[in-house]
C-alpha cells in the first residue's frame, strides 16, 4: 500500500466550521476516494498555524490522480474554498510531504 502525506492551510478563524463540515461529509464524496483506492485517510489540524496535515494510504492500482475531474471532487473544493488556501480552480493548495523516517 502506498502512503502519502501533504499538508493544506485554514484561513485564519475556520477551524470549526471545517470540523463541522468534515463530520457532515457526505456519502457521495467517501464512495468516491474509496472506489479510487484511498484508505485510511487522516487530517491533523496544528490550531496554532491552521496548517492541516493530511495522510492517505492508497491501494495498489488506485485511481486517486483522477479525483480531481470528477464532479462531486469539484463541488466539495467549492464548498470548502471560503475555509481553506486554494488554487484557482478551487482545489485545496496541497504541499507534498517527504517522509524522511518510518518505524514498524
Amino acid at each position: 500500500m502506498e502512503e502519502i502525506a501533504f499538508t493544506m492551510k485554514l484561513k485564519p478563524g475556520m477551524e470549526a466550521e471545517y470540523l463541522r463540515r468534515h463530520d457532515e461529509i457526505w456519502p457521495e464524496l467517501s464512495d468516491v476516494l474509496t472506489k479510487a483506492g484511498i484508505r485510511d485517510y487522516s487530517i491533523y489540524l496544528d490550531r496554532s498555524s491552521g496548517t492541516l496535515f493530511a495522510v492517505q494510504k492508497r491501494l495498489p492500482g488506485h485511481t486517486a490522480d483522477e479525483l480531481p475531474s470528477r464532479p462531486v471532487m469539484q463541488r466539495w473544493w467549492l464548498y470548502m474554498a471560503d475555509l481553506m488556501e486554494t488554487n484557482p480552480d478551487s482545489s485545496p493548495t496541497v504541499n507534498a510531504l517527504e517522509r524522511v523516517f518510518h518505524m514498524d
